[in-house]
């Protein structure tokens, strides 16, 4: 285990080094659109059922998360072939690009009851002290406020049953096992509608 976390700390150092030159956003948009557009949407708006929205997510996070599917440590078969085309550069520039564009807006609240109790279910599990006061992330920690109501679901059940690793795993495993179904949904809910 202790391997695997030194291997895994050295391969994201690598990764996120300081660049010889900064990152190009420019560049980071042509690789976006020929390799995440497809599921990711344009500007990294997310219109397709379990698929994040990426744009306003946090740079590092979005460095760290590709690592982690690239050195498979985070497992998904449709980002395994995608990520393993990619160089540190690419990497950088994608970070870069999708931190420069305007997160989505989550739609108008249908269900304010259902946010409510979503809204004291994220303040019971302290989501504020790592996703920061407007859960917009900061640094490798991902922005969920906006997030697609469904796809959070997802990442909550991933989390509680261990299906999801890499990146947060420990912190969200020991936030995510303990929430009731009913807790899960109205968090969803509430963070979506943000």
């Amino acid at each position: 285990m202790r391997t695997t976390i030194t291997t895994m700390v050295l391969l994201i150092a690598a990764a996120i080094a300081t660049p010889l030159k900064a990152a190009d956003i420019e560049a980071g948009k042509a690789k976006a659109t020929e390799v995440c557009a497809a599921c990711h949407g344009e500007n990294g708006i997310s219109t397709t059922e379990n698929i994040p929205s990426l744009a306003g997510q946090q740079d590092q996070f979005i460095q760290w998360q590709l690592v982690f599917f690239r050195a498979g440590t985070r497992k998904n078969d449709q980002m395994q072939p995608i990520v393993e085309q990619l160089t540190n550069e690419d990497i950088r520039n994608l970070g870069a690009y999708f931190a420069s564009l305007t997160p989505p807006k989550g739609p108008k609240d249908d269900n304010p009851d259902l946010s409510a109790k979503g809204k004291q279910a994220a303040m019971g599990r302290r989501c504020v002290s790592c996703h920061g006061d407007d859960l917009a992330g900061t640094k490798a920690v991902a922005r969920i406020a906006g997030q697609r109501e469904e796809y959070l679901v997802k990442a909550l059940h991933d989390y509680k049953s261990g299906d999801r690793s890499g990146g947060g795993m420990a912190a969200m495993a020991d936030v995510a096992y303990p929430l009731s179904e009913e807790e899960i949904t109205a968090l969803a809910h509430y963070l979506a509608h943000l």
